[in-house]
Parts: C-alpha cells; structure tokens; sequence
C-alpha cells in the first residue's frame, strides 16, 4: 500500500490512504443502518456498539497518521484499527445472529469489512517493514 504511494507521491494527508477512505464510507453505511434498519430497543443497545467500533476504525487511523513520525506509536494504532475492524464484523454478527439484522445487509457489510482487514493489516506490515523510508522525520 505504501509502496503505491512511491509512485503516486507520498501521501499529504490521512485523506490519502484508501484505508481511511473505505473506513469513513462503511462507518456512515453503519451509522446509517442502525438508523433505519434495527428494532428501536437496538438502536440505543448493540448499536451504539457497532456505531462506535465502525467510528473507531477511522479515528485511529487519523491519530495514528497523526503520530506518522514515531513508529511505534502508527503501529500501535493501526494495531487497534484492526481490532476495532473485528469488533465491527463481531457486533455485525450478533446483530444478524439474534436477527435484529437482515441477511443482505448483514452480508453487504460484513464482506466490506471482511475486505477492509486485510487492507489494514498489509497497509501496518509495510509500515513495520518500511517505516523510515516514509515517515522518518529527515523525509517531511
């Protein structure tokens, strides 16, 4: 993923990462969801939950972007990036397994977010792997 950015320039701002943008646009699907599709005594219960798991993904890569410099402060956002990724798909789980969820939305959204995983967990290898070719602080 970062090495995409090699070839594009290297990214101005978390705006620039498709992790962000996939994250942002599944967070308002949720969001939106839980509005519209789950019984009213939902609504204030799992999904409050999945509304703030959905909303983690993408403010913990914005402070992780923020914290770019120092590697193990990125890596450990992203780290609960993909934690908040899972607890997303869990809650979706619930929702649908105690059918407070219909099958299709709950198959259009856990496969998204099933996609969105490993996008995040390959975009922290690379910054594991490749951090100071990117971020060190002599490279603004």
């Amino acid at each position: 993923m970062i090495q995409e950015y090699m070839m594009r320039g290297k990214p101005q701002s978390y705006k620039d990462l498709e992790i962000y943008l996939l994250a942002k646009e599944l967070a308002v699907k949720v969001h939106r969801m839980t509005l519209r599709d789950l019984p009213k005594f939902e609504m204030y219960e799992e999904g409050s939950q999945i509304r703030k798991s959905s909303k983690s993904v993408v403010s913990n890569i914005v402070e992780g972007y923020g914290r770019k410099r120092y590697k193990n402060e990125f890596i450990q956002f992203l780290t609960y990036v993909l934690a908040s990724c899972d607890e997303t798909k869990t809650h979706l789980e619930m929702l649908y397994e105690t059918s407070s969820l219909n099958e299709k939305v709950y198959q259009e959204l856990f496969q998204e977010y099933k996609r969105l995983g490993p996008k995040i967990f390959n975009f922290r290898e690379t910054v594991i792997k490749k951090h100071n070719e990117f971020y060190s602080k002599s490279n603004k």
